[in-house]
């Protein structure tokens, strides 16, 4: 009787292993299949929002959106336009004009280079990108978190309105904030599952390619990262060094290339902006800009959330609240301050604000929907109305290239320089000219021909064109320029064919609307 109890026993164990090594492997299956239709719902989701995000972003912010990326991609592959100061000083990296010169390329061998598609095609795989980085931080924040908390920092970020406006853009600060959310994700914070040293080394290698300057975002989180590893040595002989050299030494040679010439851009870009302090010429703010006004703009209604956030999650993420305040620190110390500069730390500071939506508790709904309308408000105005009548004007400008009458078109640009796009908008030899703000290191009191001209605009037009015969044919300029120069258009028979608007916020020489004039 006992062995038959005895047997009876053991077939019942038997027969439980195998219940639950079958459930084990029914759940691992389930597991894995939900896990891949996250990830393609995730990622069909954000892929949708950044193409309607890329095609709902029709304005300009700032000339280096074009100037320094898709202007320089179209001289490099179409061997004609205009290449600014910058690009002969030798302070630029060809790396991230590159990327758009080959998309120029291979639409130029298609022959499919219409102006259309040179303007949006980038845009476009600007936005692919930062939907792949959208993907990345969401499956971050879950392996760091839960779930709830995921859903609701992805609901911040993809909140933000200045993420929105700038994201989809030809900027280099676009593309570093992208790296930097991608590097994020395998960065080794506490409880990351994801973490690879080398992954996000490479991705920090690439975004300092791209804008030196990301290195001080970065700079932090690579102290902490030796701090916190144990083989430290196997950490800087394996990853650090090996690395970083050969970004530089991949960058230099691209950059060796295009300029034709031994130019080592990261050492000219450090001494032309810090030791000869050029970055002020372009104009400077109060050392406490950013904490007063440039993070409280670009993070917006995000900030009293950011700041719960911070309250409840101080000690775990205190590596991410350090590169924040050490990042805004060392940029207060430069005398020229800008919005997209800080642009990317905003990835970092979802993190505290959706901790801070998850927490909220009956608040959650009313908060929610006080987030999404007043970012909703501003990413549109921002992205349709303000500041849309200098790409405006351009399209109507590719209309001159089809002009087959005498003479041909010769247009000048009366307006603050690089106002506006220029040959990647236009996509043919047209005569173009604008007025230009090179700064001389040599001169003290210098004035470049911007400040020249606004110093005595009909001064300036009847010295530069003493004769009617080198008139140019069409002039663009802003409404505010109108009356200083309106006994030149009336002398020499310019009528104004055309007017665009362009902001409700005119600003000293940007005026509200932008007047083409045509002489007769």
């Amino acid at each position: 009787m006992e062995t038959f109890r005895q047997r009876l026993k053991f077939g019942r164990k038997e027969e439980d292993v195998k219940l639950r090594k079958r459930k084990s492997l029914l759940y691992i299956k389930g597991d894995h299949d939900s896990l891949k239709n996250d990830v393609l719902r995730v990622a069909a989701f954000s892929v949708t929002f950044r193409m309607i995000n890329c095609f709902l972003v029709q304005t300009s912010f700032v000339p280096d959106e074009y100037w320094q990326s898709l202007e320089v991609a179209h001289h490099m592959v179409f061997n004609y336009g205009y290449l600014t100061w910058e690009w002969k000083a030798g302070i630029r990296g060809f790396t991230y004009p590159l990327f758009f010169a080959v998309i120029y390329k291979l639409l130029h061998l298609l022959n499919c280079d219409s102006v259309y598609i040179l303007i949006w095609l980038p845009r476009v795989s600007q936005a692919l990108l930062a939907a792949c980085a959208d993907v990345k931080f969401f499956f971050l924040i879950r392996t760091l978190e839960n779930g709830q908390v995921a859903k609701w920092t992805f609901f911040c970020h993809l909140c933000s309105w200045f993420t929105w406006f700038c994201c989809t853009r030809t900027l280099s600060n676009s593309m570093e904030a992208t790296i930097t959310c991608l590097a994020l994700s395998y960065f080794p914070l506490p409880a990351s599952k994801t973490h690879s040293s080398k992954k996000y080394l490479i991705l920090v290698a690439l975004a300092v390619i791209v804008r030196p300057t990301a290195l001080i975002v970065w700079l932090p989180m690579l102290i902490y990262h030796f701090w916190q590893e144990e083989n430290k040595l196997r950490l800087v002989s394996h990853d650090y060094i090996p690395i970083g050299v050969s970004a530089v030494v991949i960058s230099t040679i691209i950059d060796c290339i295009f300029y034709e010439k031994w130019t080592f851009v990261q050492f000219n870009f450090l001494k032309f902006n810090v030791f000869h302090g050029i970055a002020d010429f372009y104009g400077s703010h109060p050392w406490h800009w950013y904490f007063t006004q440039g993070f409280v703009v670009i993070i917006g209604p995000h900030l009293p959330f950011f700041l719960h956030g911070c309250s409840l999650a101080f000690r775990r993420y205190r590596i991410l609240l350090v590169a924040i305040v050490w990042t805004i620190g060392v940029y207060s110390l430069l005398p020229h301050k800008e919005f997209r500069f800080i642009y990317s730390l905003l990835p970092l500071c979802m993190i505290f604000c959706g901790l801070s939506m998850a927490n909220m508790g009956t608040w959650r709904r009313a908060a929610a929907s006080v987030l999404l309308v007043t970012n909703l408000l501003t990413a549109l105005y921002t992205g349709l109305i303000h500041q849309r009548g200098v790409l405006d004007v351009m399209s109507h400008l590719q209309t001159l290239c089809h002009v087959s009458e005498q003479p041909q078109p010769d247009i000048l640009f009366l307006m603050p320089c690089h106002s506006t796009p220029f040959y990647s908008h236009i996509h043919c030899p047209l005569k173009m000219s604008f007025l230009e703000c090179p700064p001389d290191l040599c001169e003290e009191d210098y004035m470049d021909k911007a400040d020249r001209f606004y110093g005595d605009p009909l001064h300036w037009l009847r010295t530069s064109f003493p004769h009617k015969s080198s008139h140019p044919t069409h002039l663009v300029l802003f409404d505010v320029l109108e009356k200083e120069i309106s006994v030149f258009l009336d002398e020499n028979n310019f009528t104004k064919t055309t007017e665009m608007f362009h902001t409700h916020f005119p600003s000293g020489r940007v005026g509200g609307s932008i007047f083409i004039y045509e002489r007769h």
